[in-house]
């Protein structure tokens, strides 16, 4: 992916999408970041493993000639947590609704340290060839409970189309232990959502104040940057500011 040169002397704001969803996802967001005169890319997160995934990233960061802002959504808090460390040109990095993992920890260790996430109970697996020729899953958000416990706060045909869009994360993007933390050198800001039930909140909380991140949070489900695309841009912004100083 070739990235456009900055022209506006404001940072450019990179998206980050999770599993069981695309880079549309962010379409509120990137309308209203771009309304602000931000330069904005959404990548498409290859959800094949964390290192896969992160290497993929820091290729594109590595790429942009100015200061960058990594905002990411659920499993791509992971990705930006290994990618961005060392990386001089990242400035904040924004959890939206998302993993900050520490150095050995996974998604999966992560989610079943507090209670609440019914991520398990909608998850369908479809057995999938690997890369190396090995076996592996696919795994998707039921489409029939999509709109109930991924996006209930998101009109039902809206979520409905994100159901039949979703892009499957491979198995062992849950289990994949991160092997840097960059929020431990990179200021971060989180949004927390308190009706989430993907991501325990308690879980997202702790995370927040371990990272030492500047948090707000929002009545809001794990769809948050469908149904409150503005409070996502709105920190982002702020995160932006912060760090331009």
């Amino acid at each position: 992916m070739n990235a456009a040169p900055d022209t506006t002397g404001m940072p450019t704001v990179v998206l980050v999408h999770g599993a069981f969803v695309d880079g549309s996802s962010w379409n509120g967001v990137i309308a209203d970041l771009q309304r602000r005169g931000y330069p904005v890319i959404a990548v498409a997160n290859p959800l094949r493993s964390v290192q896969g995934d992160a290497a993929y990233l820091r290729a594109l960061v590595d790429s942009l000639p100015g200061p960058v802002v990594l905002a990411a959504h659920s499993y791509g808090g992971a990705i930006i947590t290994e990618a961005a460390d060392g990386a001089a040109n990242v400035r904040a990095l924004v959890y939206v609704a998302s993993f900050s993992p520490d150095v050995g920890e996974s998604v999966a260790d992560l989610n079943a340290r507090f209670p609440g996430s019914q991520l398990a109970d909608n998850i369908h697996a479809v057995p999938i060839p690997a890369q190396d020729g090995s076996a592996d899953m696919d795994q998707y958000v039921k489409q029939e409970t999509y709109p109930d416990f991924f996006a209930p706060d998101v009109p039902r045909d809206a979520a409905g189309v994100m159901a039949a869009t979703q892009r499957p994360a491979a198995g062992n993007t849950l289990t994949d232990s991160v092997t840097r933390a960059a929020w431990r050198s990179i200021p971060s800001w989180t949004l927390i959502t308190a009706q989430d039930l993907a991501i325990p909140p308690d879980l997202q909380r702790f995370l927040a104040e371990r990272a030492g991140s500047t948090t707000i949070e929002v009545a809001a489900s794990h769809a948050v940057t469908v149904s409150q695309p503005g409070a996502v841009a709105d920190l982002i912004d702020t995160a932006a500011g912060a760090t331009s100083m």
